[in-house]
């Protein structure tokens, strides 16, 4: 999808339309979400630092993010995959691989199908879809980002090698800025430089992933489209206005986080086994030299902790979510102010293989009630309090002082 977030934005709001619109980054320490191909002309783009897309584009219609609406969209964009093929394996929720072997001889040959598939979506949802196609994942998402926006770019079965070969290395999955400086750093620029490479010198950056990366700048990628691909985590995490170091907000972060993880992970119909805390510390390393383009401002690089927990059973409680990663700050005892706090949980398994015990007594199931209650009334009606004692009224504590 063609700047999916922002598109549904301008859709939605006629009067954004021809507008730069810029999703998130709003926050001092927030990062852009999405950006309209009318901010992208300033040189905003996803994932840019906001105070850096204010200082491009400081005219920008600045957006928070509405992730529950973009999702809703998304699942109408899937409804259209489906009747072309049962094989879609999502990537996010503005892109997927579709595997239409099987429904060329509906439409006569693949660029017909991708013609027919935008027309669909467009028809749905009145958004811009662009379409790739190759003959396999790689070198069909690469075709994809040629062709934006609005575009269908095909790139024909044998001509792999010729078409990657001018693009600049870093267009390759799996290529990102580290490796990207290292291999540019070996002469290699191109994805032809690193096809036509000697895997020896290709190995000093890349180490034993050498031989896999100069297969993927020939063209060659082997892995199947996966239906249905289950989700590895599902996690939440935000930056703080200013850095914390106090445990109540902590915990409040904390809190609101857990509840969001258990909600999706109920909605997905999955439990999770490992509860991971993410604290990036307040404080800055001197930015990685050679990070960044040329003229940017650079963010400073703030050192990442992590702790992490196996369950006991898996949960999708976020009352036991909070509590286990309340300890895991507790036992990290870091001494110094954080400016972001994440959860998430991992060692996914569906929830139909959750076990119960016979004569284990019945836990009420307030988070599913939670959910019900949200769905029909909104997301802001009802939550979890976090129990302070300056966040409750005095008639309602005990006695006891809880």
């Amino acid at each position: 999808m063609d700047a999916f977030y922002a598109s549904i934005e301008q859709r939605d709001r006629p009067e954004l339309r021809g507008l730069p619109v810029i999703v998130g980054g709003s926050q001092a320490r927030g990062v852009v979400s999405a950006a309209s191909y009318e901010a992208r002309k300033f040189g905003v783009r996803s994932a840019m630092p906001g105070f850096e897309a204010k200082r491009l584009c400081p005219q920008g219609v600045f957006l928070p993010p509405d992730m529950e609406r973009y999702a809703a969209v998304s699942a109408e964009v899937h409804r259209v995959f489906e009747e072309f093929t049962p094989d879609i394996e999502p990537l996010a929720l503005d892109e997927a691989f579709l595997d239409v072997t099987g429904s060329l001889s509906l439409f006569g040959d693949a660029q017909k199908l991708g013609r027919e598939v935008k027309r669909r979506v467009h028809a749905a949802t009145s958004l811009v879809v662009s379409v790739g196609i190759a003959r396999n994942k790689l070198v069909a998402k690469i075709a994809c980002r040629l062709g934006k926006p609005d575009g269908l770019h095909v790139v024909a079965p044998g001509t792999e090698a010729e078409a990657l070969a001018p693009l600049p290395v870093r267009f390759l999955w799996g290529v990102g800025p580290v490796l990207g400086d290292k291999l540019l750093a070996l002469g290699i620029r191109t994805i032809g430089d690193l096809a036509r490479a000697e895997p020896s010198r290709v190995a000093q950056g890349a180490g034993e992933r050498a031989a896999y990366f100069i297969e993927l700048a020939r063209g060659v990628d082997e892995r199947p489209v996966v239906a249905d691909r289950a989700p590895k985590s599902v996690g939440e995490e935000s930056t703080f206005a200013r850095d914390v170091s106090d445990r109540t907000t902590v915990r409040e972060a904390i809190v609101a986080h857990s509840e969001e993880v258990a909600r999706r992970l109920r909605g997905a119909g999955y439990l999770g086994g490992t509860i991971t805390l993410k604290m990036k510390l307040a404080r800055a390393r001197p930015a990685r030299s050679g990070s960044g383009r040329a003229g940017e401002a650079r963010e400073p690089d703030y050192p990442l902790v992590t702790r992490q927990r196996r369950l006991p059973e898996p949960t999708s409680d976020g009352q036991v979510i909070a509590r286990v990663a309340t300890e895991l700050w507790d036992e990290a005892q870091l001494g110094e102010a954080v400016r972001l706090i994440g959860v998430s949980l991992g060692a996914l398994t569906p929830r139909s293989n959750e076990q119960l015990e016979l004569f284990a007594p019945r836990r009420p199931q307030i988070g599913a009630t939670l959910d019900a209650i949200r769905a029909r009334f909104g997301a802001q009606v009802i939550g979890r309090a976090v129990a302070t004692p300056d966040k409750i009224s005095p008639s309602l504590r005990r006695k006891s002082g809880d």
